[in-house]
């Protein structure tokens, strides 16, 4: 049963709903183009968001292999790494080119290895520069500029940290921010413990949609159920869910009823057809570009989280015995793990 707040969006078509209401986050080693294919088939209207791509990467390597994704995956937004305001405009450039619905700058990540790259979390000690990066971005497409940060760096908590760089940032024309509402340590936790240990403060990204009301501003950070959603939707514009739309990605196939308005039922998902898509596709990327099943496979091992039989299921599909064969013989492998074959039809994404 639908709750009352997702019945408040049962009349409003989803053109007339923010692109940032539902989103998952660009997550380094999860988010590639195989891991988005998957998240497509469970939720139509979610945003996706790719890996963070550095411009070093983009400017300096296979700019063509970095940038690809499948058609299937928009609305999918493309995450940059860097600072240097002449690179990030080339980047966003090729971003708009190749199709991507939206260019966000990373003013988030934490690790050691991005301070040096003077990109990530390092970013919001540096207003101006940011703005500058923005501002060249914006200058050159016509797409979504926007910006993923923290509330804070290190042990500075005060509210005014964060106001104040989202107020520079605007200024030059970013109006999209999405706040990952803990500091960032840089120094003394890794990556891993900056998404645990630095406490939650939701009330400062509420705080900002009162102090910037023009803008679109959606949080991030330790949300892990529908319910939290919603209760989020009703301070701010947006929500991004990231480990836990990878862990357990069942949840997603709520979304587009509950909060987009879908009609309830319309797309018959089952785990069973889901996979059965993931199969087809795995032979379709083997076809096009020789990627592995396993590398695509790794990404869907939470599908079945919760049900029975989903550990033997999980191994079959993990078993690195089992790399030389055909996705599809391990697929029937994988099955007779399953305790009750689902069944229905995936509607076509």
């Amino acid at each position: 049963m639908l709750s009352a707040a997702s019945s408040r969006f049962e009349s409003v078509p989803v053109a007339a709903l923010s692109p940032w209401r539902l989103s998952v986050a660009p997550m380094m080693g999860w988010t590639d183009r195989h891991c988005r294919f998957f998240h497509r088939l469970l939720t139509r209207h979610t945003l996706l968001y790719t890996e963070m791509v550095t411009t070093g990467a983009l400017i300096h390597g296979n700019a063509a292999q970095h940038l690809h994704f499948n058609e299937e995956e928009h609305p999918v937004a493309l995450q940059l790494g860097g600072s240097e305001p002449a690179d990030l405009a080339a980047c966003a450039r090729l971003g708009e080119q190749r199709g991507y619905d939206e260019i966000n700058l990373n003013c988030g990540c934490p690790s050691e290895r991005v301070l040096r790259g003077a990109f990530g979390a390092c970013l919001m000690g540096e207003p101006k520069l940011v703005a500058d990066g923005v501002k060249a971005m914006v200058d050159v497409v016509d797409i979504p500029v926007t910006v993923k940060h923290r509330i804070g760096i290190d042990r500075v908590e005060s509210y005014d940290f964060v106001r104040d760089f989202v107020g520079t940032v605007a200024d030059a024309g970013c109006k999209v921010f999405i706040v990952h509402a803990r500091n960032a340590w840089l120094k003394g936790l890794s990556p891993k413990e900056n998404r645990e240990i630095p406490p939650l403060r939701y009330e400062l990204a509420y705080q900002l949609k009162r102090d910037f009301p023009a803008l679109t501003i959606a949080v991030n950070g330790g949300i892990t159920t529908n319910k939290q959603i919603e209760e989020h939707l009703t301070q701010i514009d947006g929500v991004m869910i990231g480990r836990e739309a990878y862990h357990n990605p069942w949840l997603m196939t709520e979304w587009d009823a509950r909060f987009y308005g879908a009609p309830v039922g319309a797309e018959a998902l089952t785990r069973e057809a889901v996979e059965q898509r993931m199969v087809d596709y795995m032979e379709r990327a083997a076809l096009e570009d020789g990627a592995p099943w396993y590398s695509i496979a790794s990404h869907m091992l939470g599908l079945r989280h919760g049900l029975h039989g989903a550990r033997k299921w999980r191994q079959v599909w993990s078993d690195h015995r089992l790399k030389p064969l055909p996705a599809r013989e391990v697929w029937a492998m994988a099955q007779a793990h399953v305790g009750k074959v689902e069944e229905g039809a995936l509607a076509e994404v």
